[in-house]
């Protein structure tokens, strides 16, 4: 057999492969043989037909029972004969296909693309230059969560002496007719909460809903705009028929020692309370300039090692990307199949992401690989067992959903390359630098 490696790309190589007739041959008379005594051929007694009569008659089959043999086994041959840590399947593309109608009398001839893992050649690594911004904790930030926490904590209290208010929530029942279309079936829905004034409440609502009290019916029409949200009722003109079932305020509880107490046993006043929510906000402001810093060494890292990286992988890292945004709707009550999502300009953008994280995993694996990183079966564990309480999972259920998998080798590798990570903000020349917002990148500050 004979070989020839063609250079196509960093990521891409092309085999020339020539198999010579001699091997054709051994292979064309075995697999003939094994035909000829068991086919069953007309005018002949089982087993016992002339090899070239068997031949004649399953031409096809033979020919691509030979081929199934030789192939494969060239190209495993070839692929180990030039080194290559080839990813994905090989493709195969024959050259004379006029020799299959002759077998074992010419060589077959053959080309065999296949994608490999790029030679990378690490420059520098160590020693990167960055900078840590730590937003400071002022006591406008614990103002704004003891807000929250009471917002949080308001209680609906229903409204007997006076009419409904901007603020207040109206609950209705109501019945819908759409004005254009009569025979579109009616929009019926009961124990409907809307907010007099609030955010995504149709003005018309508020309008004719201000002011009434519980029994009270009211007739509104409602024209939605062509932009509204639920594609049913865009564009649409409703007569409504609402009635009136409670009128409620929200009550906001006095921000004091009793009401901290109320939020947990670990609080026993107010300023526990405050005491913790600026220590949480800190840990917070640590943690977000940890991973801006290691975001500012991993993009210089990448900026001195462009390389080609291989196809195959981004496209898997693009499609487990589309696959996060996908989980995302859904769990924002997005239907991923609606119309409007751009899905094909979605995924060409997440290509772009794909391709650096693809290239960002191989450079840590190679300095991991460099600096003779390694993960202990302890680490491994530690892993699973952070997965498991996160995910609120048995251990042996994630570890069995994670052995079937191959996940215990994808976090593995993981590991180390976060290893490999540590390594290099161990080793960069940090300058600490005072906060401003106009530090931060704009996908943050939002």
């Amino acid at each position: 057999m004979k070989t020839e490696l063609v250079d196509v790309s960093p990521t891409r190589k092309e085999i020339k492969i020539e198999i010579e007739p001699a091997q054709i041959q051994t292979a064309y008379d075995r697999i003939s043989e094994r035909y000829a005594k068991g086919a069953n051929v007309p005018g002949f007694r089982r087993g016992h037909a002339p090899r070239s009569v068997v031949r004649t008659r399953f031409k096809s089959e033979i020919r691509t029972e030979v081929l199934r043999e030789l192939l494969p086994d060239a190209v495993n041959t070839a692929i180990v004969e030039h080194s290559l840590a080839t990813i994905g399947e090989p493709d195969v593309h024959l050259d004379n296909t006029e020799a299959l109608e002759r077998l074992g009398e010419e060589p077959i001839s053959f080309k065999v693309g296949v994608e490999v893992f790029p030679e990378i050649r690490l420059d520098k690594y160590k020693g990167l230059e960055a900078v840590r911004r730590t937003r400071p904790v002022e006591e406008s930030d614990v103002e704004k969560m003891i807000e929250g926490l009471r917002d949080a904590s308001a209680s609906m209290q229903p409204v007997e002496d006076r009419a409904a208010e901007i603020g207040d929530t109206v609950t209705v029942n109501v019945v819908g007719k759409f004005v254009d279309e009569p025979d579109e079936e009616e929009i019926k829905a009961d124990d409907v909460d809307v907010v007099l004034g609030g955010e995504g409440v149709q003005q018309e609502f508020t309008d004719n809903l201000q002011g009434t009290k519980s029994d009270d019916t009211k007739s509104f029409l409602v024209s939605y705009p062509e932009d509204f949200t639920s594609k049913g009722l865009a564009g649409k003109k409703v007569e409504y028929e609402a009635t009136v079932t409670a009128v409620k305020r929200r009550e906001l509880p006095e921000v004091d020692d009793d009401w901290a107490k109320s939020l947990g046993d670990e609080f026993d006043s107010l300023e526990t309370l405050r005491t913790k929510i600026r220590e949480d906000l800190a840990k917070r402001s640590s943690s977000e300039s940890d991973h801006r810093l290691r975001a500012e060494v991993m993009k210089q890292l990448l900026e001195g090692h462009q390389f080609e990286v291989p196809q195959t992988l981004v496209d898997q890292q693009t499609s487990h990307r589309l696959e996060s945004v996908v989980r995302d709707m859904i769990g924002r009550g997005i239907d991923p199949r609606n119309r409007d999502v751009n899905w094909e300009g979605a995924r060409e953008e997440l290509k772009v992401q794909a391709e650096e994280d693809v290239r960002a995993s191989m450079l840590l694996e190679q300095i991991a690989e460099e600096e003779k990183i390694e993960v202990s079966d302890e680490e491994v564990e530690a892993e699973i067992e952070s997965i498991a309480t996160a995910s609120r999972q048995p251990k042996e259920q994630v570890r069995a959903a994670l052995t079937k998998d191959g996940g215990e080798r994808s976090i593995a590798h993981r590991l180390r390359n976060r290893k490999a990570l540590d390594l290099l903000i161990e080793n960069a020349s940090v300058t600490e630098e005072e906060w401003s917002e106009e530090s931060v990148p704009q996908n943050e500050s939002s």
